[in-house]
């Protein structure tokens, strides 16, 4: 009966370790859009994402103003960010937004952090912005995942540790 019962330990202590992992991983694949909570269900695919953040759609079905917000430019978030929804770097978007600015667009706003991303987006009718899915509190919803360009994987993972990592659940021996 001892034996059952370590194997038993065993298994449970395996599978619980595989469940965190893979939550950790999940969680650190994508980008997460987001609105404020009381904002009126919209449907947003990455090409109706693009236009907005490019500023070529202004108005959401509701005739309300869209207000994208961007994180600093050197912002490792806002890299990722860039690269998957663009295909481009910052410089390549500085230049669109270089030639847009003589038509009398300018770009999003941009916000110091994540978490200024969200109070901003849960306060602010229109605001759309992105964070790492554990940035998202009750103030507001996610609308859209990104994916995360592979390139970009391991420096955003330390923006959101894994809850195992953080409690040191997973180690080696």
């Amino acid at each position: 009966m001892p034996r059952l019962q370590r194997l038993k330990t065993l298994l449970a202590t395996t599978l619980m370790g595989w469940v965190l992992v893979c939550a950790s991983a999940g969680a650190a694949e994508s980008i997460a859009v987001i609105v404020a909570q009381d904002t009126p269900n919209i449907s947003l695919n990455a090409a109706t994402l693009r236009d907005i953040y490019l500023k070529k759609i202004f108005l959401d079905d509701h005739n309300r103003e869209y207000i994208p917000l961007n994180l600093p430019a050197d912002h490792v978030l806002r890299r990722a960010f860039s690269l998957a929804l663009f295909n481009k770097g910052a410089q390549e978007l500085q230049r669109y937004w270089n030639q847009r600015y003589f038509h009398g667009i300018t770009p999003p706003y941009v916000l110091a952090s994540p978490q200024a991303v969200v109070q901003f987006v849960a306060k602010t009718p229109g605001a759309i912005g992105y964070v790492m899915p554990c940035n998202i509190d009750d103030r507001v919803k996610q609308v859209l995942a990104l994916p995360i360009p592979p390139s970009e994987q391991e420096a955003l993972e330390k923006l959101c540790p894994s809850p195992a990592a953080a409690s040191g659940a997973i180690t080696s021996e």
